[in-house]
């Protein structure tokens, strides 16, 4: 909606259009050479290859990273989105110091992990740009202008609005929005608005001991595999197992 998208697309046409020796759409342009122009942009799974959306996005990103060079341009939509939000953000994260660390090409890199945000401040050449937005009397208009900064939200639920959900689903969005944002994540980044009383209490009662290591976890320690012949490892398992269903059986229920 913002038009990002289509923006760092453009970026890349007009590159290629620069380096034909054709017109460009601009009163003048200064635009450097690049050896090769890498594009990650939308994503579809192939059903025929058995690969998801997110292995083809990750196979597309492996592919730039093994040969863009100093000389590339590179433009990169949304990484990582195909996967849970902090495995997600954490490959973006990496994938971004990698391209200025190890690469050092131009990038262009669209998306919507505001913790990105934060690699300004740690990484020299990394700038932030935003797609320029204004309120107005609850609504939205996207004024389809790029400026300097990042930007301090996101309006998935103002484009969900408009692309027809009903009314009901974005209040209650609205509402579970306001309260992840006040109350954030846990360490492993699943949401507190559960309530306390739907946990098990044996859940609870757990985190106020110390854990306790399986005894037969020393002895697999011990276990010298060089030495051990398939026949005493199968009679290791079996005595194992017979061992943990023992235990099972006189635990109480």
């Amino acid at each position: 909606m913002a038009g990002k998208s289509t923006y760092i697309r453009q970026v890349a046409l007009v590159t290629l259009m620069a380096q034909i020796g054709s017109f460009v759409p601009a009163r003048c342009a200064t635009i450097g050479v690049a050896d090769r122009i890498f594009a990650r942009v939308g994503a579809s799974d192939e059903l025929s290859r058995g690969q998801s959306t997110f292995m083809v996005e990750m196979t597309e990103t492996a592919r730039i990273l093994h040969n863009a060079t100093p000389r590339s341009l590179v433009i990169l939509d949304e990484i990582g989105r195909g996967t849970s939000t902090y495995d997600g953000l954490a490959l973006a994260w990496a994938i971004v110091e990698h391209l200025h660390d190890a690469v050092g090409c131009r990038t262009l890199f669209a998306t919507h992990y505001h913790e990105l945000t934060e690699l300004a401040d740690s990484l020299s050449a990394v700038r932030n740009l935003n797609v320029a937005v204004r309120e107005w009397q609850d609504d939205v208009v996207f004024l389809h202008k790029i400026v300097p900064g990042a930007a301090d939200k996101s309006y998935g639920i103002h484009v969900a609005r408009l692309a027809g959900v009903p009314r009901s689903v974005n209040e209650r969005a609205k509402q579970i929005l306001a309260q992840l944002e006040d109350e954030h994540l846990d360490r492993n980044g699943r949401s507190k608005l559960a309530k306390a009383d739907r946990r098990r209490a044996g859940d609870l009662q757990l985190t106020l001991f110390a854990p306790v290591e399986h005894p037969l976890l020393d002895e697999l320690r011990e276990l010298n595999l060089d030495e051990l012949t398939p026949l005493a490892a199968l009679s290791k398992l079996q005595s194992w197992q017979d061992e943990l269903s023992e235990k099972a059986l006189r635990a109480p229920r």
